[in-house]
């Protein structure tokens, strides 16, 4: 089999392995009257609503799974999800909105799911459906400020390189939901939120910037975010007010966990890139390959990401004891956008790999977003091996013409590297593969 279709048929198995559907059905139960969530069980018959809200990627698909457990003992709900990823629901409406710059529509859902939480009573029951992407389609507008302020903050962090950590600090800090505030809204009920993570360690005041989750972060740690990025000039200065307001303790600091309303709150992550990465290792073994996991935890700058796997499939294939070697990575790199093209960091990490392994045949790489999305592009991500550069002067391409632009995505769509999955429906970071024959 040829290797590149290799290296996308253990991409897909990894992804399949953490579709939500089948992390929802390990997780939630109904066995009588009992409601069993992992270790957790609830009497149904003390609940009086059950009520579903969610944002995220994932979100359309958990929704559906946990309809088909609960049915209509579900009374009202409603989840936002990213344009093109709704699936038909009949007891839970859906919002489709703008990711990874928000939208009036990711407002106008935020405000029914704040509506939702704050209609819950003591006997109640509040179920949130979390996953990657939430940041962005949870979203409301600080007093003083205006959505196209908040677009812009968006559009400005993404390209600065700062990390999911400190994008969602300044976030947090900006909102009436995130930072534990949804989990506010929804108090006396119960409250119980299954997450699918998408970010390093798996924080969860981190994850879709923890809407039912203490905060340890601060307004002045919010500041300094954006005085390290240089970002105090650039970005609009209703924002900064709203941010130095808070230092100032006249805006509502998030959700600390020393608060009671943590007491009748379950945070439950349902689905990692751990088991994605085995699920891959597993299928990469059936192909005949000697599998290792390196990390799950992988970060930095693309360009240092790119040259270190590189490198590390170059000295393996020189130590190898076995044909056939499958090295697998996952978490999420960040780019700094120089240039003015179009791409994702996964096509850009593929593309500076192509560079480096132009005179090193029988290694090829593969970086891909589990979510089937890489930045603004309708690309997962890319492939690349030893072939890619060759290709490329053979159609008289400059790899570092599109290198410097940052235009990966229309580089691989000449070139024919690009892995189109359309949405996966889930959403656990990146996975990068290399493949050593």
């Amino acid at each position: 089999m040829d290797q590149r279709q290799t290296a996308i048929d253990i991409f897909l198995a990894g992804v399949e392995s953490v579709k939500p559907d089948n992390l929802i059905r390990s997780y939630v139960s109904v066995n009588g009257s009992q409601l069993m969530v992992e270790k957790l069980i609830l009497d149904l018959s003390d609940i009086k609503n059950i009520y579903v809200v969610g944002a995220g990627k994932a979100s359309a698909l958990m929704a559906k799974k946990l309809e088909s457990i609960l049915g209509n003992r579900i009374i009202k709900g409603r989840i936002i999800t990213k344009y093109h990823h709704a699936v038909p629901l009949k007891y839970i409406e859906t919002t489709e909105a703008g990711h990874p710059v928000p939208d009036e529509n990711g407002i106008k859902g935020t405000d029914e799911i704040l509506s939702i939480a704050q209609n819950a009573g003591e006997d109640d029951l509040v179920i949130c459906l979390i996953s990657g992407g939430g940041s962005a389609l949870l979203t409301d507008v600080p007093d003083g400020c205006t959505l196209d302020d908040i677009k812009t903050l968006n559009s400005l962090l993404l390209k600065s390189g700062a990390s999911i950590n400190e994008m969602n600090c300044i976030r947090k800090h900006l909102s009436n939901v995130k930072g534990g505030l949804l989990a506010k809204a929804a108090s006396p009920a119960r409250i119980v939120s299954l997450i699918l993570s998408d970010v390093i360690g798996d924080p969860l005041d981190v994850i879709a910037s923890g809407p039912t989750a203490p905060d340890p972060t601060t307004f002045a740690d919010a500041i300094s975010v954006i005085k390290h990025y240089n970002l105090v000039e650039k970005i609009p200065q209703h924002i900064l007010k709203a941010l130095k307001d808070g230092y100032e303790n006249k805006r509502q600091e998030t959700l600390k966990e020393s608060s009671e309303i943590f007491h009748s709150t379950t945070n439950l992550i349902i689905g990692t890139n751990k088991l994605a990465l085995k699920t891959a290792k597993e299928k990469a073994e059936s192909f005949g390959y000697e599998s290792q996991i390196i990390s799950n935890t992988l970060e930095g700058e693309v360009v240092d990401v790119a040259s270190h796997i590189v490198e590390m499939a170059k000295s393996m294939k020189e130590i190898r004891t076995h044909s056939k070697i499958c090295l697998l990575f996952a978490g999420e790199p960040t780019i700094k956008v120089s240039g003015s093209g179009l791409g994702g960091r996964n096509q850009h990490l593929a593309l500076v790999a192509a560079k480096l392994l132009k005179d090193e045949p029988g290694i090829t790489i593969l970086s891909a977003g589990t979510d089937g999305t890489d930045g603004p592009t309708d690309a997962a991500g890319a492939v690349v091996d030893s072939n890619t550069w060759n290709k490329a002067k053979d159609l008289g391409i400059n790899i570092e013409q599109y290198i410097n632009n940052c235009d990966s995505y229309h580089f691989f769509k000449e070139e024919g590297g690009l892995i189109i999955t359309g949405p996966t429906q889930t959403n656990v970071m990146d996975l990068i593969i290399a493949l050593i024959e």
